[in-house]
């Protein structure tokens, strides 16, 4: 029972706000690309992608930063880094979700095939990244972001301008919120030499997250105006944008505590645009 539990901590199940982080964007973009419901297979399929490839994620990231965490309090518990997942264990787990990944996307067509070929590339890319640049969040950004034109091409058989609209939207939505987590471990990460926007911005991180969350309202609303979405549409976007001024409000101390709970806030911020593209 303890080895499960340390198995479903591996892959971040008990903590589902990355999954939700992920599906949202995707969501977003198979309610546009149909039109409206998209063919419940495809749903379904995008639903079980998203949290194999999350987890898969979860565990390559722990892997890669293993030697990493534990000089950093929030992580220094994780399973494998704690002794509680061996090495070869996290890979047999990782190759296990790989291959089930295959086969949901083996259910799709050519072109949504090979995207998922690339979003598989930057998956594993993505925890090196903060070795070598302090823009790993944009790494990052990319990667949470596939699902859009895998969506796209999954629903419609190519690619357009609402694709690329949609796909520079949540890359920047992820750029803001990870900048958001990263700063909860700013402190560490600086002391053990780990590179982030949260370091980059320094002094302007409010700022600029500001002007990201500024850009997102912006660009969103370029889209519902393009895709003519209704008010209930523009209400959920108002009310996500007083989400992002809460965020603001949250980390005027930069308290890690604090960027932590304005992290989380995000949740609800896709949730409601979800809802406005519904309804």
């Amino acid at each position: 029972m303890n080895r499960f539990k340390n198995y479903c901590h591996l892959l971040r199940l008990h903590k589902p706000i990355g999954i939700l982080l992920l599906l949202w964007p995707t969501l977003w973009a198979l309610w546009l690309a149909a039109g409206g419901w998209p063919p419940r297979a495809i749903l379904l399929i995008f639903i079980a992608g998203t949290i194999t490839m999350r987890s898969a994620g979860c565990i390559i990231n722990d892997i890669v930063d293993r030697n990493f965490d534990r000089h950093v309090s929030r992580t220094q518990h994780r399973p494998l880094t704690a002794g509680n997942v061996s090495l070869c264990e996290a890979l047999i787990l990782f190759v296990l979700l790989m291959l089930v990944a295959l086969f949901l996307v083996w259910q799709l067509n050519v072109y949504t095939r090979w995207l998922a070929v690339l979003a598989a590339i930057f998956t594993v890319l993505y925890p090196f990244l903060k070795r070598i640049t302090h823009l790993p969040q944009v790494g990052l950004g990319v990667t949470f972001s596939f699902g859009v034109p895998m969506a796209f091409t999954a629903c419609t058989n190519h690619l357009s301008a609402l694709t690329g609209l949609t796909f520079i939207t949540a890359l920047i939505w992820v750029v803001m919120y990870d900048t958001l987590y990263a700063m909860t471990d700013r402190a560490d990460d600086i002391r053990i030499g780990i590179r982030s926007t949260a370091i980059l911005f320094g002094r302007y991180d409010r700022l600029i997250i500001g002007i990201l969350q500024t850009c997102v309202v912006m660009l969103l609303a370029i889209i519902g105006y393009d895709q003519h979405l209704h008010i209930p549409y523009y209400l959920c976007l108002t009310a996500a944008a007083l989400l992002f001024a809460y965020q603001q409000w949250l980390i005027r101390t930069r308290a890690p505590t604090h960027c932590f709970r304005a992290f989380l806030n995000n949740h609800w911020v896709g949730m409601l645009i979800f809802i406005g593209i519904i309804i």
